[in-house]
């Protein structure tokens, strides 16, 4: 069996991780391709095997995403006739642009994270678009839990295998799950694209209850986004820090008393380790 999988956001790093971990321990031919949807992302400590040219933004980043990582992966496969199969992980502009391209490379497409639904396209936009097109591609499908499963199997429009896999960012955080004293904190992070447009009320607000609960630390790692620095400045209450890698974010996850997110990947992360979450949507 030989397999590509493809990624190009963290989330998407942290996920399929503890997959190539897995092969790699297996002696299974696999190889990792990084589309650099979002720059430095990955540790160095990991090396893909490919890292496809930064995109070129245009007047639609989406689109140019889509287009560009479509056609960069499409030559890969092409190049390369006996790659067998292509894994996407949830939910991304990469993940769907590497499922098109393997279909029109007539390789099969495996969908980690397969099965999630809001049946809202605005919300989340465009990540509810990109996984059902998704799942019309894909031929295995790895659900996450038997709800997501059962949103495969009742729906004529897929096709393909489909098997109840459990979460793979539980197995990355097993070796955080230790006795650590809870410190008066309250992690904050806030980047997603429905948010871009009020993002500074956002940050009065969270600065707002950062002057009234000031016995707290409020901690937020400033997501590297145009839209979200821009507005650092009204964070006056708030203990600004640059963007943490993982495993640091994650110490402080641990020990923190409640944290305030529009992460979904941070909501499953609260969820293992049993932290308050208060999830900001628009």
């Amino acid at each position: 069996m030989s397999i590509v999988i493809i990624f190009g956001t963290r989330p998407e790093y942290l996920k399929i991780r503890p997959l190539v971990d897995e092969l790699t321990a297996r002696g299974l031919e696999h190889y990792t391709i990084f589309t650099s949807q979002h720059k430095d992302i990955v540790p160095t400590s990991f090396v893909p095997t490919m890292t496809l040219p930064e995109p070129v933004d245009g007047s639609n980043r989406l689109i140019d995403l889509l287009t560009q990582i479509t056609h960069y992966f499409g030559q890969i496969l092409t190049n390369n006739k006996h790659i067998q199969y292509v894994l996407v992980q949830g939910d991304t502009t990469t993940a769907l642009a590497g499922a098109i391209a393997a279909v029109y490379s007539k390789v099969k497409v495996i969908h980690l994270e397969a099965g999630l639904r809001t049946n809202d396209f605005e919300n989340p936009y465009p990540e509810e678009y990109n996984r059902q097109l998704i799942s019309i591609l894909t031929d295995i499908h790895l659900c996450p839990t038997p709800e997501n499963e059962k949103n495969i199997k009742e729906n004529s429009n897929y096709n393909g295998k489909t098997y109840v896999v459990g979460n793979t960012i539980l197995d990355s955080l097993v070796p955080f799950l230790v006795d650590v004293k809870s410190t008066k904190t309250v992690l904050v992070t806030l980047h997603r694209r429905e948010n871009h447009d009020m993002i500074d009320k956002w940050f009065t607000e969270i600065n707002r209850l950062a002057k009234i609960y000031d016995d707290y630390d409020f901690i937020l790692p400033l997501h590297p986004n145009p839209n979200v620095q821009k507005h650092r400045d009204i964070l006056t209450n708030v203990r600004v820090v640059e963007p943490m890698e993982h495993s640091d974010f994650l110490k402080a996850l641990v020990s923190c008393r409640m944290v305030i997110s529009d992460s979904g990947g941070i909501q499953e992360e609260c969820s293992f380790f049993k932290k308050r979450l208060l999830f900001v949507v628009k």
